[in-house]
């Protein structure tokens, strides 16, 4: 999404919210702060993250300075600085290929990382304005947001090229692979509907509303249990969704312009992270998920991955006490 439109938005919400008390009672975050990671000099405004559980590198898109940043987990240091992705919004690491990959917004790209090298080793067209990532493994296909041209681009890796332009029909929010049905679901945050589309053959196959929901961008699937959770960046809120039933079964606040959301499965944990440095942090053992924190972390703090393996999480932050620095916490219960 835009810089704009965030603004736009974490304004309206401001203005909405003032005096309503919608967020007055912070609940402290069941986390601890296990360290912060200087992340070098920038105008830091990081967008999205993944990690490989194989290596233990998380890649971190620095959108400011056109870079991606590989941070070891293993080590808790920056083992590599990798340059000239123009504007990098997106990054989605797949362990199986001993790849990452990189929305370059810059230059409306798909940029191939391979992780043995740390190197760029392609480059495909996706779209006008590339941003979230999708990996299909049982066609071995790409799926990226193309937010500005309103359409999911489907990209082959194998054979590095766009196979096609999927169209949505309206802004393009996140989007995500579903292990448990092979489809992959996708935002149209002009109309805050969820869009499933089949791999098999590059098209829409369903299409439901969000009610409740004003500006659906973040996205993030619980294949296991069939659901998808929703942030709804205009209207702070967050959606469940059920992909079996096709309906919403809950909708709750969290704090404004929720952006990037992450889970750990294994301590069913659900994180959303939004533009007014806000964090939410719900338990997801029940369908409906229950609230067990929310608070400002930081400045901005609108990117969050967790580890499944540690239960560490991870946020990019630009404006930490040592500046640039990722964020290192656990949890406390």
């Amino acid at each position: 999404m835009t810089n704009v439109r965030r603004l736009k938005g974490l304004t309206a919400i401001l203005m909405a919210t003032a005096g309503c008390g919608a967020h007055s009672a912070a609940q402290p975050l069941p986390l601890e702060r296990v360290a912060d990671v200087p992340l070098g000099a920038s105008t830091a405004r990081y967008d999205y993250e993944s990690l490989d559980p194989k290596t233990g590198f998380l890649f971190i898109a620095d959108l400011a300075e056109s870079r991606v940043l590989v941070f070891d987990t293993r080590t808790n240091r920056i083992i590599k600085t990798i340059l000239g992705i123009a504007h990098v919004h997106g990054v989605i690491t797949v362990p199986e290929q001993g790849k990452a990959y990189a929305t370059a917004t810059g230059t409306d790209e798909l940029v191939t990382i391979d992780e043995a090298t740390l190197a760029v080793t392609g480059r495909v067209p996706a779209g006008h304005y590339p941003d979230g990532l999708a990996w299909d493994p049982a066609h071995g296909k790409i799926y990226v947001s193309d937010e500005h041209g309103k359409t999911v681009a489907a990209i082959d890796v194998a054979a590095s090229a766009l196979v096609k332009l999927i169209p949505m029909g309206g802004e393009v929010g996140n989007t995500q692979s579903n292990n448990a049905d092979g489809l992959i679901y996708s935002n149209d945050q002009t109309h805050d509907e969820l869009v499933a589309i089949d791999p098999a053959r590059d098209i829409e196959v369903g299409r439901w509303k969000l009610p409740g929901c004003a500006g659906a961008h973040g996205l993030l699937l619980d294949p296991s249990r069939q659901l998808a959770y929703a942030a709804c960046e205009d209207n702070a809120r967050l959606v469940t969704f059920s992909l079996t039933d096709h309906t919403e079964i809950d909708l709750q606040s969290v704090g404004a312009a929720p952006d990037v959301l992450a889970a750990d499965f294994g301590m069913n944990r659900l994180y959303v992270a939004g533009e007014s440095g806000v964090v939410s942090v719900f338990d997801t053992r029940a369908p409906v998920p229950r609230k067990i924190g929310e608070s400002k972390l930081a400045d901005n703090a609108h990117v969050v991955g967790a580890d499944q393996a540690t239960h560490r999480v991870y946020f990019p932050l630009r404006n930490a006490a040592a500046g640039p620095s990722l964020r290192i916490m656990k949890p406390t219960s």
